[in-house]
């Protein structure tokens, strides 16, 4: 088939799309494994999360533990688990990055 005013072969451009949608799988998949650590308060919370933005862990030293400062470990807790999903979004984005060339995804992943 001849290509008419520069414009690509839909054959060309169909491939192209299977083997982009590909990769994005791949991507995903390696999301889903994928673990991010955050720490606060010196390390006294520690917050795993995964390339998916789900929680997959917190642990919390017995020493912060104060029945009289509940407020701090609270805000220690959340420290750790918003730098672990800005770790989490970092990476997804920067690893879709790879596939989509940099081409904004429109919030399909």
């Amino acid at each position: 088939m001849k290509n008419f005013g520069g414009m690509p072969n839909m054959n060309q451009l169909m491939k192209q799309a299977q083997k982009m949608q590909r990769k994005m799988e791949e991507v995903q998949q390696a999301l889903e494994t994928a673990e991010m650590t955050a720490t606060a308060g010196g390390g006294m919370v520690e917050v795993v999360v995964t390339g998916k933005k789900q929680v997959k862990s917190i642990t919390i030293k017995p020493e912060v533990v104060d029945p009289d400062d509940i407020e701090t470990l609270e805000d220690l807790v959340t420290a750790a688990v918003n730098e672990a999903m800005r770790q989490a979004e970092e990476y997804s984005q920067r690893e879709m990055g790879k596939v989509t060339g940099g081409l904004p995804t429109g919030g399909l992943f």
